[in-house]
């Protein structure tokens, strides 16, 4: 398709760039140089990207050294760099103060879409290149025009017209070719590059078109420094998780073709190993980019291969710049062409297996700085886009229906984590600790973590409450089992789609559940939030904040933005108490309490989150304990609705929040009678059958 795309373009691609170097070669702009000045170095930028995808088309890119490979990548970044990001358009501040308040906050997301041009360079994708020039050339010419007298609103609202045309007419070419990016094993741009490369030449990176920093070099570094007998081992930690998450739920793959592969680059020797375990397993693993463009672009960020970003403050600055185009009758578009795409993907829809997902941690914290000229969703939209996630989940239901489907997910650390600790040493330290925590016994957690089960299913619900400064103080109520001998309320959960293992889980019952989460400090989405609390009602969030900012609207819209995902209100669709006492041990040893990512972090204390169920679209499945009872509490009374008013039973996400074992004074189980079971007091674990847990927190008296 891209090669017919290639050729049909040509002539179009020809003239466009013509007209963009004659743009980017003048030397004065009448009326404004300085916005003429920005106008050229975003004409320079397509003009690098369309070299670029000559160079690919040539091969000319394969030859190039690392040394030109790197340089070109800084060029192509170097705009939205933090050192160069206070004068660059797509900074909606800057973009503001040159264009003025309304105008700037267009240039601003223009300038990002612009940058779609690189990926697609690379991946020689000459007819969306030539969409965007053909989009630049419009912007420029009205936003430039110094003749035709044309007042400043009527300017802004061209430019607003130009924009939103833009992504209501090609929605329908970039919505299908996401979806089949996620689906066609055939698209194989990123494979290529990780099965045919040699990844001792670390020059290889900076094909894959991302921005390449430190901790990309130096992750492809030290893998490289390891035995392939260890590295091959961590490949198979991440492709066995995967199989044994059907097995546990007792299901089969063999149907299946395909599985999704999402890491952070610098990992491509694991991700190597994987390939050939998966193909093992019969399955060809789908390689694709991580979305990006305001019509495609996922709220993680992390939906395939990515790096680490350029300018995370550009990043957050341009979280929401759908909201410049969003509407009813775009999301209806959308959803349209979506469904006309499903239907012609639907065989490699039925063949799809799942995502094996591999995260990462140890990078800084992030204090965003939140701009007055950046998108924000207005109430409208907000309704728009919830109720945008809920229908695309249950479309994508009908074509990939969950139950036929597993996941796994699994973290390492970045060498960004001994920055100021020890550098390498420290760095190969958490590496062999982290290889522990994700290997650890299975037959002994399993056996106790039943102990805390077996104290739960008698009981009608849990007091949780906080310490030493921490006002946490929730009940939650659990569901009531007609016969214990064969039913369970929690699920006892191991090492297979949820590595590292150590918890059990529940979903609550909404009513009655509340009170207050209060959490110091916790780690979500690359964003740090301190003395996070959160007001529950009858099983929902209902007021949030946090103390990032001076003031409590930025804080309270930090968290609905990344914790609530701009729903105003959400149930706790997860209650679980984590068992590993080993990962926080760790953690507190090495001192990186805070870089631990969620999947690690709830199981080190009690943990509580926010959206949907971890049964979602799959809540009539059956799901059997190790010790063969069936765990039965899978809804809640909104999850429930999924049989009679569907598109309230779900929202489309699921944050966890760990409440730490230090900030944890208390956990009880009640029983119906009143009778009490500590099953945690002051941070340890006092359930008789449990005080192993507390061998790895001895450790650090």
């Amino acid at each position: 398709m891209i090669r017919e795309d290639n050729e049909a373009v040509r002539e179009r691609e020809q003239l466009a760039a013509g007209r963009i170097r004659e743009m980017a070669e003048q030397e004065h702009f009448p009326g404004n140089e300085t916005r003429g000045s920005l106008f050229r170095r975003t004409a320079e930028l397509l003009l690098m990207a369309e070299e670029i995808a000559d160079r690919t088309a040539s091969g000319a890119m394969d030859a190039m050294e690392e040394s030109e490979l790197a340089e070109w990548n800084r060029r192509l970044y170097e705009d939205i760099l933090p050192e160069n990001y206070a004068c660059s358009m797509a900074n909606p501040d800057y973009a503001q103060k040159v264009f003025g308040e309304e105008l700037g906050k267009e240039m601003a997301f223009f300038a990002a879409e612009m940058r779609n041009a690189i990926p697609y360079a690379f991946e020689n994708r000459r007819m969306d290149l030539t969409i965007l020039m053909e989009l630049f050339i419009e912007v420029c010419n009205s936003v430039m025009d110094t003749e035709s007298g044309i007042s400043d609103e009527k300017r802004i609202s061209n430019v607003r017209s130009i924009f939103y045309y833009f992504e209501f007419d090609y929605c329908d070419r970039f919505v299908p070719e996401r979806l089949r990016e996620t689906l066609d094993p055939e698209a194989d741009f990123a494979k290529k590059i990780i099965m045919e490369s040699d990844l001792n030449d670390l020059s290889y990176l900076y094909r894959f078109g991302e921005y390449i920093s430190e901790a990309e070099i130096e992750t492809a570094k030290y893998l490289n420094s390891l035995p392939e007998e260890k590295v091959r081992r961590m490949a198979d930690y991440w492709s066995d998780g995967f199989a044994r998450g059907f097995e546990v739920s007792h299901r089969s793959f063999k149907e299946k073709k395909t599985v999704m592969l999402r890491w952070h680059l610098g990992f491509e020797r694991i991700v190597r190993y994987a390939v050939e375990n998966f193909r093992a397993l019969g399955l060809e693993p789908i390689i694709p980019r991580a979305s990006f463009g305001s019509m495609n672009r996922a709220a993680s960020g992390t939906n395939g291969f990515y790096g680490t970003p350029a300018n995370r403050q550009y990043m957050y600055d341009h979280r929401s710049d759908d909201a410049e185009w969003l509407d009813k009758a775009v999301k209806e578009r959308k959803l349209e062409v979506m469904r006309g795409a499903y239907e012609e993907l639907k065989d490699l829809a039925a063949v799809y297996a799942g995502p094996a997902v591999m995260e990462t941690f140890g990078e800084d914290g992030f204090d965003p700085a939140t701009k007055d000229g950046a998108w924000v969703y207005s109430d409208r939209q907000k309704k728009l886009r919830t109720r945008s996630a809920s229908e695309t989940r249950m479309l994508q239901n009908q074509f990939i229906p969950e139950e036929t489907t597993s996941f796994t997910i699994i973290a390492w650390p970045i060498p960004e984590i001994g920055k100021g600790r020890g550098g390498q040493e420290f760095y190969s330290k958490i590496f062999d600790e982290t290889i522990a925590i994700n290997t650890l016994d299975h037959e002994l957690y399993r056996g106790v973590q039943q102990k805390i089960i077996d104290c739960l299913d008698e009981a009608s619900y849990v007091l949780v409450k906080g310490k030493d400064g921490n006002e946490t103080d929730l009940r939650i109520e659990l569901h009531p089992l007609e016969d214990r001998r064969t039913q369970s309320g929690f699920e006892n959960c191991l090492a297979d789609v949820n590595i590292p293992l150590g918890e059990v889980f529940t979903s609550p019952v909404l009513k009655g559940t509340s009170g207050l989460l209060h959490v110091g400090k916790v780690y979500i989405d690359e964003f740090q939030f301190r003395d996070l609390r959160i007001r529950v009602e009858d099983g929902k969030a209902v007021e949030y904040s946090c103390g990032n900012f001076e003031t409590e609207k930025e804080g309270h819209d930090l968290v609905e933005r990344v914790i609530m995902k701009d729903h105003d209100v959400l149930p706790m669709g997860e209650f679980a108490i984590g068992t590993n006492t080993t990962a926080y041990a760790v953690s507190v040893k090495y001192g990186i309490e805070d870089k631990f990512p969620i999947l690690i972090a709830e199981k080190t204390g009690p943990h509580f989150a926010f959206g949907d169920t971890c049964y979602s679209y799959m809540e009539d499945v059956k799901v059997l304990n190790p010790d063969g009872r069936e765990m039965i509490a899978k809804d809640n009374e909104i999850s429930a609705l999924r049989t009679t008013e569907p598109e309230k039973a779900y929202f489309g996400c699921h944050t966890d929040i760990t409440l730490p074992y230090p900030e944890l004074g208390l956990l009880t189980a009640v029983r119906a009678d009143g009778t009490k079971t500590d099953i945690l007091r002051d941070g340890r674990f006092v359930l008789p059958g449990t005080e192993l847990l507390n061998e790895a927190l001895d450790q650090l008296r």
